[in-house]
């Protein structure tokens, strides 16, 4: 493996933030040695030099989204930190279905964005899907809502399309009980349920990118991406979230573990049982 001088570091460093906005300390050099280093063999190519010559110069996409597919951390597991879904059964889907009944809305558009392997997307589709059963409800169904999930690498996407996860992927947060009601094991693999996949639609997605093509939501997740980000960065995108959230009450989550400071002008945040999220609040762009 070669090694990646200071010069080529900050080169691959700019190149990789202007791309898909990971903000790389001078500490992460060994991230790009580790993780790269297997295209340039595989291109071969003998320095990062050169493997930031030819996507600068000749603009190889498959060779860009080798990159950033090996540079994106996709990390991620079913109902990652339980307590968004706790709140979204405790307090929002009784609103939303109040609504749906009174004829205030038509349907719940929902966000995962940073979706991975698809993971949170789908355990939010089995969240309400339990809730509807579990408390006998006939007249909503997942037809009201419309989740959207989105995500910078191509790769993560095509697993989350396909539903299926190997049995290390199906035991990382996902009880028994939604695996056995939602799942179908097939050999090596467990299979999601139609019912259930063809409820998320996924799309490549650069959130450095206008938001305007998204339309407006009732609920972004937006959780464990902002962490990769400069201040400034986490700054834009958190702005352009408020801007596609609908009033007065689209929801945000963060990851449990990450901190939102500033957050006053554009949000309230509020708690329920140990969770936390954040509700719009109107403010003059």
């Amino acid at each position: 493996m070669p090694n990646i001088t200071s010069k080529e570091f900050e080169l691959m460093r700019d190149y990789i933030e202007k791309e898909c906005g990971i903000d790389l300390g001078r500490d992460k050099a060994y991230l790009i040695e580790s993780r790269l280093s297997g295209i340039l063999a595989e291109s071969g190519l003998s320095s990062f030099q050169e493997l930031y010559k030819k996507l600068r110069d000749e603009k190889d996409i498959k060779m860009n989204e080798k990159v950033i597919d090996a540079i994106t951390t996709n990390e991620t597991l079913w109902f990652r930190d339980k307590t968004p879904w706790i709140i979204l059964e405790d307090v929002l889907l009784p609103q939303y279905i109040e609504e749906i009944r009174q004829k205030k809305r038509s349907r719940v558009r929902i966000w995962s964005a940073g979706c991975s392997t698809g993971q949170e997307p789908y355990s939010t589709v089995m969240s309400i899907d339990s809730y509807l059963k579990k408390h006998n409800i006939k007249d909503i169904s997942l037809d009201h809502f419309e989740i959207w999930a989105t995500d910078i690498s191509h790769s993560v996407l095509d697993i989350a399309r396909a539903g299926k996860y190997d049995s290390i992927s199906i035991m990382r947060g996902l009880e028994d009980e939604f695996r056995d009601k939602y799942f179908t094991n097939e050999g090596r693999k467990w299979i999601l349920s139609r019912e259930i996949k063809d409820r998320v639609k996924f799309r490549q997605f650069n959130l450095q990118n206008s938001f305007i093509t998204l339309g407006k939501f009732d609920i972004v997740f937006c959780r464990y991406v902002l962490i990769y980000f400069s201040a400034q960065l986490k700054r834009e995108v958190t702005k352009k979230i408020h801007g596609v959230l609908n009033r007065p009450d689209g929801v945000l989550f963060l990851g449990n573990s990450e901190f939102f400071t500033n957050y006053e002008d554009s949000f309230v945040k509020r708690q329920h049982k140990g969770g936390v999220y954040y509700m719009v609040k109107e403010f003059e762009v």
